[in-house]
C-alpha cells in the first residue's frame, strides 16, 4: 500500500525546465524573472494600482509591512490566535506586543467580537488570517479597523486565490483599510516556489521601504546593481535591512506555478466537493463551504472529530497514520506554546472557542496531485475509522 503523505507540491516538466533555463542564464539571484513575477502577480490579482514584493517567505512579508507601518515598541497588534507562529513573531521582530484574540466556532476566523474586547489605546493594527483559505469578510474587518483607526496587514498565506464579495483577496481598493496583504508560497501551499512569498500593496511608499529593506537597506535593487552600466558599483545602506529578497529561480518555478494556478485550484475544488458530500452525515463536523459571496481556495480542510466518532482525533490521526494516510492538525493555538504562555500570561480559558477547536480539529491531505483512488481511499479509511 503506497503511502499518501499531508501534503505534496505539484510540479511538472514545465516548472524543471523553467528552473533550468534560470541557472543556465548565468543569472540565478533576484533579477528578469523576480520581476516580471511581480507584474504578473499584480496582474493576476486584477489591478494595475497594486505594488507587489517578491520575497523569500510570507513571515519576511509580514516582517516587512509591520516595519514600513512603523509599529514598534510600546505598540500592539492583534493578532489571532488560532494560526502559525510567523504572525505574531513579526510583531515581536520590531518590539511590539501581539495581543491574542479568540476564534469564530464555525469558521476558525479571528472573532472581531473578542477583537473588541482586547483593543486598546496602544493598539495600531490587526493582522487577521484568512485561514485554511476561506476568506475574513472583508466589509467586517473595514468597519472594525475603520472604527478603531487601526492599519490591516492581511496574512493571506492560505488564500490564493480567493474571492470574497466579487473581489480577490489581494486586490486592495482605496476604500479598504487594509494597508498590506502577505502571500506564502510555501511547498504545501496551493502554489509553491519551493520558499517564497509576495508583499501585496497600494501604498507606494510602503513598497519603496519593503523594496530597501528586503536587501539590506541598499538603495537599489542587486539587479539593477549588477545589470546597469552606470556606476555598477555604486549603492548606499540607508537603513539595516533584511535579506528577503527571492531568487530568480524560486521566481521562474513561480511564475510557471502562477500560470498553473486556476487549474490546480480546480482540482483542489474538485476534491473538496467530494469530501464533502461522501463525508456528510458521519460523527465529523465539515469545513464552511465556498459560497457566491465567499470563495475558498481550500489550502485545508480542516474537520472536527465529534464525541459520537469511535475514536478522538489524537487517536483518529494515529490510526490514518498506520493507514499510510498523512494527516496535520492547524493549529495548535499560540496561547498554547511555551513563549506566548510565558511572555504574556495567557491561561486557556481566555480562548475558550480555540481551546474547544483544537481537542477536535484535524487537517486532510487535500492537493492537486492527488489521484481520484486516493482520495476514495482517504474517505474509505476514514468511514472504516470514526463509524
Amino acid at each position: 500500500m503506497s503511502r499518501i503523505p499531508f501534503a505534496k507540491p505539484d510540479i511538472t516538466e514545465k516548472e524543471v525546465q523553467a528552473a533550468a533555463d534560470a541557472i543556465r542564464s548565468g543569472w540565478v539571484t533576484t533579477g528578469e524573472n523576480a520581476e516580471k513575477f511581480e507584474t504578473e502577480f499584480a496582474q493576476y490579482l486584477g489591478s494595475s494600482e497594486l505594488q507587489c514584493v517578491a520575497v523569500n517567505s510570507a513571515t519576511a512579508a509580514l516582517h516587512l509591512a509591520v516595519e514600513a507601518l512603523g509599529i514598534g515598541p510600546g505598540d500592539e497588534v492583534l493578532v489571532p490566535t488560532w494560526t502559525f507562529t510567523s504572525t505574531a513573531e513579526v510583531v515581536r521582530y520590531v518590539g511590539a506586543d501581539p495581543v491574542l484574540v479568540d476564534s469564530n466556532p464555525n469558521t476558525y476566523l479571528m472573532s472581531l467580537e473578542d477583537a473588541e474586547t482586547k483593543v486598546s489605546p496602544m493598539t495600531k493594527a490587526i493582522i487577521p488570517v484568512h485561514f485554511a483559505g476561506l476568506p475574513v469578510n472583508r466589509d467586517a474587518l473595514n468597519k472594525f479597523a475603520h472604527s478603531h483607526q487601526l492599519k490591516v496587514i492581511e496574512d493571506a498565506a492560505h488564500s490564493l486565490p480567493t474571492m470574497s464579495g466579487g473581489r480577490m483577496i489581494g486586490d486592495i481598493q482605496p476604500e479598504d483599510a487594509t494597508e498590506a496583504v502577505c502571500f506564502s508560497f510555501y511547498a504545501t501551499k496551493t502554489m509553491t516556489t519551493g520558499e517564497g512569498g509576495m508583499l501585496v500593496t497600494r501604498n507606494k511608499a510602503l513598497a519603496r521601504r519593503a523594496k530597501t529593506m528586503r536587501l539590506h537597506g541598499i538603495s537599489r535593487d542587486v539587479f539593477d546593481r549588477y545589470s546597469s552600466l552606470d556606476a555598477s558599483w555604486f549603492y548606499e545602506v540607508i537603513a539595516p535591512g533584511f535579506k528577503y529578497n527571492l531568487g530568480d529561480i524560486a521566481a521562474a518555478i513561480g511564475r510557471v506555478q502562477l500560470g498553473r494556478l486556476d487549474e490546480m485550484t480546480a482540482r483542489r475544488t474538485e476534491i473538496a466537493r467530494r469530501l464533502t458530500v461522501e463525508l456528510d452525515g458521519l460523527p465529523i463536523k465539515l469545513p464552511v463551504q465556498e459560497s457566491e459571496a465567499r470563495g475558498h481556495s481550500w489550502h485545508l480542510y480542516a474537520i472536527q472529530i465529534l464525541s459520537d466518532s469511535r475514536v478522538d482525533r489524537d487517536t483518529f490521526i494515529q490510526v490514518m497514520r498506520e493507514n499510510e494516510i498523512g494527516c496535520s492538525v492547524h493549529f495548535i493555538p499560540l496561547h498554547k506554546h511555551p513563549y506566548y504562555k510565558q511572555q504574556y500570561s495567557y491561561k486557556p480559558e481566555e480562548f475558550p472557542v480555540a481551546e474547544e477547536c483544537f481537542r477536535k480539529t484535524v487537517s486532510l491531505p487535500i492537493y492537486s496531485s492527488l489521484s481520484d483512488d486516493e482520495v476514495t481511499r482517504i474517505i474509505e479509511t476514514i468511514k472504516k475509522i470514526v463509524v
